[in-house]
């Protein structure tokens, strides 16, 4: 009876513990709200991540990242900031950008990662693109981005 009696309750724990798990937890979140933003004169559409659900989720278990499109991280104050590629399934580019729109830093990150990958310093945007996306428009750390367009809409 006992014997009965432990595996029910291992059963019941088992059930309570996938309760919290939906399909919808490894679907990509909704399309964002989108501004444009232009670096050396090339346009580029953001998605924008503001809430910080919407940072959690970002770009995973997204298929691909059209070129010309991205995510853009918003933060509302100057921080050091890391990401990782949990649960993201293509390669990505991310540039860590000052809150004068300077870009900080550029790094290429790997499919799956959790490795962390952190700012140098503090920024308060982060903006991630298909890999290479950067390179093969020559945009480089010390690049500007024109984020107005953003600022109208956050």
């Amino acid at each position: 009876m006992k014997k009965i009696l432990r595996h029910t309750v291992l059963i019941m724990l088992i059930i309570a513990a996938g309760a919290g798990c939906t399909s919808q937890d490894n679907a990509p979140q909704k399309k964002l709200p989108t501004a444009i933003v232009s670096i050396n004169g090339i346009k580029l559409t953001v998605e924008l991540a503001v809430t910080e659900a919407q940072k959690e989720k970002g770009l995973m278990f997204r298929n691909s990242v059209p070129d010309g499109t991205g995510m853009l991280f918003v933060y509302y104050e100057d921080r050091p900031l890391t990401f990782w590629m949990k649960n993201t399934k293509v390669p990505l580019s991310i540039a860590f950008i000052a809150s004068d729109g300077t870009i900080v830093d550029i790094v290429d990150m790997q499919p799956y990662s959790l490795a962390p990958v952190p700012s140098s310093r503090s920024v308060r945007y982060a903006l991630e693109v298909s890999q290479g996306w950067f390179a093969k428009h020559t945009i480089k750390p010390g690049d500007k981005v024109d984020l107005s367009d953003v600022l109208t809409k956050i």
